[in-house]
């Protein structure tokens, strides 16, 4: 049976989303559907221009390529939409444009490409009669129901790149060098690439640091002859007692409140109890951009033939995911219902401290 379906991505960006686009494409078209991408998330609905069909040459080449040819946004939730009224910005319900924008598409479904944010108005759309089928994307793997998410390994990869590179400038000076990454409030990020780099001391939301402990950590390297000690730390950590270093509020431009400067304000608490010269690299969206690894191609391209298959077989509702080897799917409230957190004893943690890494506790 020919079906017309969308597309959309919507969230930060992160490497492999044109994998994920290009999966999509090629496989239904190789069933005869139509395709029609919809530009920069669930905005798109609101400007006719910006939804546009794509075909096998759309498509072509775009496997390697970071970000998404769709475009994305992190505000266009379209039950809280900002719209500037007499010269305020207000926020209300366009989910009724969005609908009947959908409908006079024709399209038969809607794959919603996302992280928790986007698959949560997916759910929400789902619930207004939008056949939907969501695809899980973060850097963060932060998604229940996956065992990882697409975009991860090569924000992974970026991260260690960077360890390896901060190691030998830490020990040529004796210094403690601070890597702050992404990590909102799962530090998945700041974990493995931590273990894989060769961190002496990692700092994770999920378990509050105490200064005096950390310090004494990278004491104690001194007293051995370490002379440099190499600390991650993931945006949202924050110190017993503390809170989580936030850079704008939520509101206005942002719709969630934006971290940013724990890394700094790690280094000025360390600053005040060692005697070092410390110095604080703040890797940022370098950790979204670029080439997808080996791995985000793969299993990006494979969650695009999934979400296809799931919209032959109707299974709306649904998120794609990935289980040991194999790609399957799960409802997508059940991906979405809380966040996917490190467990402060749990394996990995407990392996990371059998390494001699300090977390912070």
């Amino acid at each position: 049976m020919s079906m017309k379906i969308g597309i959309l991505t919507g969230g930060g960006d992160c490497p492999g989303l044109n994998a994920v686009i290009r999966g999509v494409v090629k496989s239904a078209t190789g069933r005869g559907w139509e395709v029609v991408g919809i530009e920069d998330g669930f905005d798109g609905f609101l400007h006719p221009e910006k939804c546009r069909n794509l075909g096998l040459e759309e498509v072509r080449g775009i496997l390697p390529l970071g970000g998404t040819i769709l475009g994305t946004s992190n505000r266009g939730n379209p039950f809280s939409f900002p719209m500037v009224r007499e010269g305020k910005v207000e926020l209300v319900d366009v989910s009724d444009e969005v609908c009947s924008r959908i409908e006079h598409l024709g399209l038969s479904a809607l794959i919603v490409v996302g992280g928790d944010g986007s698959l949560k108005i997916a759910q929400e759309m789902m619930r207004r009669g939008v056949p939907i089928v969501g695809v899980p994307k973060t850097i963060d793997n932060d998604l229940l129901e996956t065992d990882v998410t697409f975009g991860y390994n090569t924000a992974l990869e970026t991260a260690t790149e960077a360890l390896d590179k901060l190691h030998s400038t830490a020990e040529s000076h004796h210094r403690v060098m601070v890597l702050e990454v992404m990590g909102r409030y799962a530090g998945w990020i700041a974990l493995e690439s931590g273990i894989a780099g060769g961190a002496d001391v990692i700092l994770i939301p999920e378990i509050p640091y105490d200064i005096d402990k950390v310090s004494e950590a990278i004491l104690a390297r001194g007293r051995r002859g370490r002379r440099f000690s190499v600390v991650v730390v993931a945006e949202g950590a924050f110190p017993k007692g503390g809170g989580r270093v936030v850079k704008e509020a939520a509101g206005g431009k942002s719709v969630v409140e934006r971290l940013g400067g724990v890394g700094e304000a790690f280094s000025r608490e360390l600053g005040g109890v060692l005697e070092m010269d410390i110095r604080v690299t703040v890797l940022g969206h370098l950790q979204r951009g670029g080439s997808p690894s080996t791995f985000d191609r793969c299993i990006g391209s494979r969650f695009g033939v999934k979400a296809v298959e799931l919209i032959e077989s109707g299974a709306f509702g649904h998120m794609v995911c990935l289980k040991g080897r194999h790609i399957t799917s799960v409802p997508i409230e059940d991906a979405v219902r809380s966040l996917n957190l490190i467990d402060p004893a749990g394996e990995m943690v407990r392996h990371a401290e059998a390494l001699g890494i300090m977390l912070g506790r």
